[in-house]
């Protein structure tokens, strides 16, 4: 595909994060990936900010733009950031660094910060029909002030449901638009992530289209969570689903390398799921090259 072809072109950009190779991410590693990124032919990049001041956001920017990579923000929560039956100043500190990565957007030119920001993955517990109700309005109201500060800055958020081995909260499409009607939707929607959805979701393109216009920003993995393409995963299905609901977003691949202890501990990262981390993108990306072509 030529520059202008490009360009032109309406379909999804195809991105990947850097979550595949790396934790936390830096600007050594930005600078290290990006270029190798965008080479192999990706047109997005998905950015985890685990902490404010990583790595610089307005630098990582103009670096992004050098190689016509689009950026997406990654919020990331870890134990102790929770907007979700906090504890101590938990409410506090958690909304102070969700509004700072929507500034940190802002510096980056993204125009969504992504992920499940309502409670640390890997926090579980049993909640009657009573307390779910009465979480949701809470959690409504907690992010009302989140949206308005995203909304003035022109930034969408996307809330992640993750499977019930990593939330207890949300966990499908169908919990997520409850909680986000009545939110402004010109500043919060969803972020769906397939691998996810093949665990929960009883029908993942019947989702995708209840998911709509509220769709901000869209995920993929294999099932186990390795090269997308390699697994048992209905991608037609999932491709129809996102034209009909006419979905011009990134398409990321999302994985995590076994490498990091800290990070394969939290995703439960096992073993290696391919060859090699530099593998899992490009072959998941020519996958993603030729089912984009069904579109």
């Amino acid at each position: 595909m030529t520059e202008t072809e490009a360009d032109t072109d309406t379909r999804p950009l195809l991105g990947v994060n850097t979550f595949v190779w790396c934790s936390p991410l830096d600007d050594a590693w930005l600078q290290e990936l990006a270029p190798k990124i965008a080479d192999w032919g990706f047109r997005a990049i998905e950015l985890p900010l685990e902490s404010i001041g990583d790595f610089d956001p307005k630098e990582a920017g103009e670096l992004l733009g050098s190689h016509r990579l689009t950026p997406v923000l990654c919020a990331v929560m870890p134990p102790g950031r929770n907007l979700v039956a906090p504890q101590g100043d938990e409410l506090a500190t958690t909304t102070e660094y969700l509004l700072r990565c929507i500034d940190a957007a802002v510096d980056l030119g993204a125009k969504a910060v992504v992920g499940p920001i309502y409670a640390a993955v890997g926090r579980t517990w049993r909640l009657a029909p009573d307390e779910r109700r009465a979480m949701v309005r809470e959690l409504r109201e907690a992010l009302r002030p989140i949206a308005a500060h995203a909304g003035e800055r022109g930034i969408m958020l996307g809330i992640e449901p993750l499977n019930r081995y990593e939330t207890s909260v949300f966990n499908t499409t169908a919990q997520l638009l409850d909680l986000i009607d009545g939110l402004p939707a010109e500043s919060v929607g969803l972020n769906l992530d397939g691998y996810h959805m093949n665990i929960e979701e009883k029908d993942p393109a019947a989702a995708i289209r209840a998911a709509g216009d509220r769709l901000v920003h869209y995920q993929v993995a294999g099932n186990d969570r390795g090269t997308p393409g390699e697994d048992h995963l209905d991608w037609a299905g999932i491709r129809d689903a996102l034209r009909d609901v006419d979905y011009r977003g990134v398409i990321g691949i999302e994985s995590f390398t076994a490498d990091n202890k800290t990070i394969a501990t939290a995703a439960s990262i096992w073993r290696p799921l391919a060859p090699t981390q530099d593998r899992l993108a490009t072959d998941g990306l020519r996958f993603l090259q030729d089912w984009l072509r069904g579109w």
